[in-house]
């Protein structure tokens, strides 16, 4: 819907109104690059409605988010949490709890998160939200309430583009026998079972275990494993590309660094790590494929440094993030909505 704006004459008096187009308001350009996974919007004018303005636009935001992977709305103020609930709500979509968790985070309103809570010295490997479970939100916004004084970057990829990286043989072997993720919980080591699963009730977690198609098994000193096949490619359910879209290389203990790696190898058998990944059949994924997918990530990643304000909505399955480590506060807040099934 236009909207009218006031024209001022020289002494300040209004003369008449001037009608700017949606296309005025908002303006789009690659960011940074092309062929990159996003595109910026920038007001036009001063002022803008950016929720008012999504809201009448949601057909338009969808092609180009379809397209590109990502938007980035940069410039438009928004503050605080209720503003960045008010953006998410103008797309309509209802957000999601975050269930099955996988990293530490703090709830901040009733569907609003903090981003992962890892040590700042640390990177966080790209992937696609959720993309170890058979259910993952499709869209996911992430709010800039402040900024790191230095690094804290989100580096992205297309996932489109990776799974063309990934040579044939290994996405066929993947694609076919799909990822078997094991988590052990209960050796202080990772999260416990009652942070992931939101609950210290035993006969509420079996239910949401079955009702997710998870495997569980409970063992002694109030210890917890799971176990799940899901995919390692994924289509889109609008566009039917396919994606690359599991995260065998985050969860596998060849992600953590060498000498954690080597001590939690020391004090544990295979079978009791906190997180690990295989095939889907069970057989093990050798280091050098998954150094193969890491490379294919690192050749499509753009990186993206934020800036206070920053509202970035992201296809979760055409566009991967991560984290760079950073120094000083950073507080990137995080709302997901519309659940996608995997159906194989």
């Amino acid at each position: 819907m236009p909207k009218p704006l006031p024209s001022f004459g020289e002494q300040g008096s209004a003369r008449k109104a001037v009608t700017l187009s949606a296309q005025e308001l908002v303006l789009f350009e690659p960011f940074p690059a092309a062929d990159g996974p996003l595109l910026c919007a920038r007001p036009g004018v001063p002022g803008v409605d950016l929720a008012a303005w999504i809201a009448g636009q949601r057909g338009a935001i969808e092609e180009r988010l379809l397209r590109h992977g990502g938007i980035l709305f940069r410039g438009f103020g928004p503050r605080s949490v209720a503003d960045f609930e008010r953006l998410t709500a103008a797309f309509g979509a209802d957000l999601l709890e975050y269930s099955y968790r996988s990293t530490p985070r703090s709830q901040v309103s009733d569907r609003v998160y903090t981003s992962t809570e890892y040590p700042a010295d640390q990177h966080i490997p790209m992937h696609n939200e959720m993309s170890y479970t058979s259910s993952w939100p499709l869209k996911i916004w992430f709010f800039c309430a402040q900024p790191a004084a230095s690094g804290g970057a989100t580096p992205l990829a297309d996932s489109r583009k990776v799974y063309e990286r990934i040579s044939p043989p290994v996405r066929e072997r993947f694609e076919r026998l799909g990822v078997l993720y094991q988590r052990n919980f209960g050796h202080e080591l990772d999260l416990p079972w009652e942070s992931v699963f939101q609950t210290a009730d035993r006969g509420e977690v079996e239910e949401l275990c079955r009702a997710a198609g998870l495997e569980f098994e409970w063992k002694s000193g109030n210890r917890l494993r799971t176990r799940q096949v899901c995919q390692a490619v994924a289509r889109h359910p609008r566009t039917s590309e396919p994606v690359w879209f599991n995260q065998a290389h985050l969860f596998h203990v060849s992600s953590l660094q060498p000498e954690v790696r080597e001590a939690l190898r020391a004090e544990f058998p295979e079978e009791e790590l906190p997180r690990n990944t295989y095939y889907g059949d069970g057989s093990p994924i050798g280091e050098e494929t998954l150094e193969e997918v890491r490379a294919a990530y690192r050749l499509e990643a753009v990186r993206f440094p934020w800036e206070q304000g920053d509202l970035l909505m992201l296809d979760n399955m055409l566009v991967a993030h991560g984290r760079e480590p950073f120094g000083g506060p950073r507080k990137i807040l995080v709302a997901m909505a519309e659940p996608i099934a995997d159906v194989r």
